[in-house]
């Protein structure tokens, strides 16, 4: 406990010098690390919601990967202290793909752990759906219906996959996701409406922006992005479908890219961003997360992606308050709502921040 609490310490006088220093170069590793470890910190001292949440889903997922990049004994205390709190449990509904986010951490910290309680719960919730009738499929036609589960639930099913070498994960996870795609993805605009009720009709009736476009919420396609990136990490290199997701990672990728606004952010509502005029936190860091891993791995060129993901960088860093409050990150909801600022935080908003830092600072700049 007294080796945690100098660390503590050591680290807060690390993060003031070393955040707020005039001209810091955002881009040089120790740095980065620095800014990650603030947001990480300030985030944990400022919960919201129940720990097994669809949002703590996406913030835990940052933690994690901010652990492996800094390899923090207090990240890894906190850590087990959600799972602990959770007695690893998903939330309520064994069906909806909300509920097993948080089961990604559940799953890397098992990795590390081989405690079998820590996933057991959530192959309990697969194989209730593997089995029983699902309410989501009751109301809505396909269990994965609006396309922020393709974050939630997708890498949960590619990682118990991979760590229980059952390739039954993978299948379920291939059935789902393509319903999932032939409902919401628009092969014209190359993004994933946010559900059915986006969707224009025949008659060329429906919700649309105020300049006429359709309506492509930057932070459901980013949620889809960030998906994509950690299902893609699971899935084995000889999976009949990973083509298929590489290529609709690719597609994505290149149309986000067209969309990104001169301070390097994207906005709310992908097709009007003069209607929103502010740089969204979580979407724009989501699309970071995904650009910087795909540099990274050799499926994106980085002679174009590079200074998108520089210009990105440079504007996520500006949303960073002082203290690592992670601003402008819109409130929970279905669409690209305006009422955001300075001021609003949400803890996705910072797990995206976190999962961006975990790629960028391995980018060779």
């Amino acid at each position: 406990m007294k080796k945690s609490i100098i660390f503590l310490v050591l680290v807060s006088l690390f993060l003031t010098i070393s955040v707020s220093a005039q001209n810091v170069d955002i881009f040089q590793k120790n740095n980065i690390k620095a800014r990650m470890l603030k947001v990480t910190d300030w985030q944990l001292k400022n919960p919201k919601h129940e720990l097994y949440d669809w949002t703590n889903g996406a913030f835990y997922a940052g933690v994690f990967a901010a652990y492996e990049t800094t390899k923090s004994p207090v990240i890894w205390s906190a850590l087990m202290d959600m799972g602990e709190k959770n007695n690893w449990q998903i939330g309520k509904r064994f069906d909806h793909a909300d509920d097993i986010a948080i089961s990604q951490t559940y799953i890397d910290i098992y990795r590390i752990k081989k405690d079998k309680k820590m996933i057991q719960p959530t192959i309990d919730a697969i194989r209730k759906i593997q089995t029983e009738p699902s309410n989501e499929v009751k109301k809505n036609g396909i269990i994965w219906w609006w396309c922020d589960a393709l974050f939630m639930a997708p890498p949960t099913l590619a990682k118990l996959g991979k760590t229980l070498n059952d390739k039954t994960y993978y299948d379920l996870n291939d059935k789902f996701f393509m319903e999932t795609y032939d409902r919401l993805f628009n092969k014209e605009e190359h993004l994933f409406a946010r559900d059915a009720s986006y969707l224009i009709n025949e008659k060329g009736e429906g919700k649309r922006e105020a300049n006429g476009k359709k309506i492509f919420w930057s932070r459901g396609n980013g949620w889809v992005v960030g998906g994509l990136v950690r299902l893609l990490k699971e899935l084995p290199k000889d999976h009949p479908k990973r083509s298929f997701y590489e290529n609709l990672y690719k597609e994505m990728m290149e149309r986000v890219l067209t969309l990104q606004q001169a301070d390097g952010l994207w906005r709310s509502s992908l097709l009007d961003p003069a209607s929103y005029p502010g740089g969204e936190a979580s979407g724009s860091g989501f699309y970071l997360y995904g650009m910087a891993w795909g540099i990274n791995n050799k499926l994106l060129d980085k002679g174009k992606f590079l200074p998108a993901v520089k210009n990105g960088w440079t504007g996520l860093n500006s949303l960073v308050h002082d203290d690592g409050k992670v601003g402008w990150t819109q409130p929970i909801g279905a669409d690209p709502r305006k009422n955001f600022d300075a001021e609003s935080w949400e803890v996705y908003g910072a797990g995206a921040f976190l999962l961006a830092g975990s790629e960028i600072i391995k980018l060779k700049i």
